[in-house]
C-alpha cells in the first residue's frame, strides 16, 4: 500500500503502481442484493438453475457490481493521510473484457495515470485492473476520476 501525507504528493507518483488489493469473494448473496437495489434481475445474475445451462454454466456478478467494489479495492491499495475531502468525479472508460462467476474472489491493482490541479486540491486518474487468481483476461477495467481536497 501506498501511503501519501497530501494529496499534492500524488503528483510524484504518476505512472507508478499504488497497490495491489486483498482478495473479495463476490457470492451469489451480494449478486442477488445489487439485483435488489438496482432492480437488474437478469436471469444470467440470479437465476442459479438457468444459468447453469446458460452461456457461462452459472449465475454471473454485474458488471456494475464489480465497479462498485473500487472503493473497497481503493482503501487497500493506498492512503492519503492529510486531506479535507475525496468526491469521486466520474469515469473516463470502463470495460468488462471477462465475466465474473459468482464465488469469485476478486482484487485490483492500481495505477495512478495522471494528476492535474484543480482549485482547492488535485483531480487523479487511476486506473483499476480488477481479476481473479484464475488468470486470463481482467474482469474490469476502469480510469477512475477522483478529486482530493486539501
Amino acid at each position: 500500500m501506498r501511503v501519501f501525507k497530501s494529496p499534492a504528493e500524488l503528483r510524484d507518483a504518476v505512472g507508478t503502481r499504488l497497490g495491489v488489493s486483498g482478495l473479495h469473494t463476490v457470492g451469489q448473496d451480494r449478486v442477488d442484493l445489487f439485483a435488489e437495489a438496482t432492480g437488474d434481475h437478469q436471469w444470467i445474475h440470479v437465476d442459479s438453475a438457468r444459468a447453469a445451462d446458460g452461456p457461462f454454466g452459472t449465475t454471473i456478478v454485474h458488471g456494475y457490481l464489480t465497479l462498485s467494489l473500487l472503493p473497497v479495492f481503493a482503501e487497500e491499495c493506498y492512503r492519503i493521510d492529510t486531506m479535507s475531502m475525496m468526491v469521486n468525479y466520474g469515469l473516463n472508460r470502463v470495460r468488462f473484457p471477462a465475466p465474473v462467476p459468482a464465488g469469485t474472489a476478486l482484487r485490483a491493482t492500481a495505477d495512478l495515470t495522471s494528476v492535474e490541479d484543480v482549485p482547492g486540491g488535485v483531480q487523479a486518474v487511476i486506473t483499476f485492473t480488477v481479476e481473479s487468481g484464475a488468470g486470463g483476461k481482467p474482469h474490469c477495467v476502469a480510469e477512475a476520476v477522483v478529486r482530493y481536497f486539501d
